[in-house]
């Protein structure tokens, strides 16, 4: 761990390290998260493993969905969905197949990329962020441009990216929203998924992959049209689409532990009595999303935002905040009424009148929401 000199307000130098400790990150990975939780599935573990997985296919499932270890280890679920999506996906990766996660906005593509990379390879940190101006270098490899023009081409100036350092490795690398990198870029993974090989050309060799390596790639439905993918490169992919929660109690449950954790690494007191609010904000963006309120009676008109679970946690962890440094501490609806606000209302124009609408005809006549109703017309006014 290398180290620095820092100069302090008062003019004195101290010594601080480059790398955070992994308890001061603000979030830490998920292989440091839950450390103690792979340490047991892999002492428990006594299945087979695929070569260079640090656990076995079942406890890779295990992990992500949760259960109780024979020494009593608690592990929790990382995952809220169908048993059988994540068996399909975790088996994807004990071959030679790629694995696509697709899906809308929200429904915790990214967090199981993650949490499938930590599980299988121990590292989660091999990722592609993609983008519109994400270059081909970032899939495939860069140069260290002052050994270049030193001295030529050479592996050493050769600057492997995530990609290929997962395939020399044999490990696990993730490409992050996938539809939204040039179509020319995405191109480059076809000879790497298909031959297992990256040619370096200006080198005259190419790096092979060895066992354990894979891919995951996220996708949101969302997207498409953006940069779709060609069916060649489709083709090179095992698509497990990962639905929105099925029920409301699934998506509380998801809110209130997602909640908790990011509580927890931000020092906000916890919400024993927040539960009401988060069913609340649930309900709202069901209905929402739906078009139908929960009892089936009333149908309403959707915003165009999605509305996702990820919002619903960004809405509760606010006013959470909210409630610790600016009220009692308690969640209430107050404190939740802004960032629900937010997050329908993206077109001023056309979704203030749907917000508008749900509000009075919805909202204020449900028994036990007056005060949500009274403090969502005053952030609305």
């Amino acid at each position: 761990m290398s180290e620095t000199k820092t100069e302090t307000q008062s003019g004195t130098t101290s010594e601080s390290s480059i790398d955070a400790p992994h308890e001061q990150a603000l979030r830490p990975h998920a292989e440091d998260s839950f450390a103690h939780e792979l340490k047991a599935l892999d002492a428990a573990d006594d299945r087979p493993r695929p070569e260079r997985w640090r656990l076995s296919p079942w406890a890779v499932a295990t992990y992500l969905l949760g259960g109780t270890l024979a020494d009593g280890t608690v592990i929790t679920p990382k995952y809220v969905g169908p048993r059988r999506i994540v068996e399909v996906a975790v088996t994807t990766l004990a071959t030679d197949r790629a694995l696509l996660l697709l899906g809308v906005p929200g429904t915790a593509k990214t967090w199981v990329s993650e949490h499938l990379a930590a599980a299988v390879s121990g590292d989660s940190t091999l990722l592609v962020q993609g983008t519109a101006g994400t270059p081909e270098e970032a899939i495939r490899y860069g140069w260290n441009y002052a050994q270049l023009l030193a001295n030529g081409p050479s592996r050493e100036a050769l600057v492997p990216g995530p990609v290929m350092r997962a395939m020399s490795q044999g490990m696990t690398a993730r490409v992050e929203e996938l539809t939204r990198i040039p179509a020319d870029v995405q191109d480059s993974l076809i000879t790497i998924l298909s031959e297992k090989t990256l040619p370096v050309p200006e080198l005259g060799q190419e790096v092979q992959a060895v066992r354990g390596f894979n891919l995951i790639a996220t996708a949101n439905d969302r997207d498409r049209g953006v940069n779709d993918l060609s069916s060649a490169l489709r083709r090179r992919f095992n698509t497990v689409v990962l639905p929105l929660p099925a029920t409301p109690e699934e998506e509380v449950d998801i809110v209130s532990r997602r909640v908790e954790q990011i509580g927890r690494s931000l020092d906000l007191p916890a919400a024993p009595e927040g539960l009401d609010e988060i069913r609340r904000v649930v309900t709202v963006f069901r209905e929402l999303r739906d078009g139908l309120t929960a009892d089936g009676r009333t149908k309403v008109k959707s915003p165009s935002g999605t509305l996702s679970t990820a919002e619903a946690i960004s809405v509760v962890t606010n006013g959470l905040a909210l409630a610790a440094h600016f009220g009692d501490g308690v969640l209430r609806p107050g404190d939740v009424a802004a960032g629900i606000l937010g997050a329908v209302v993206r077109d001023p124009a056309a979704d203030r009148v749907v917000w508008q609408e749900y509000l009075e005809a919805v909202v204020r006549e449900r028994d036990g929401w007056k005060d949500f109703y009274r403090a969502c017309r005053e952030v609305s006014a």
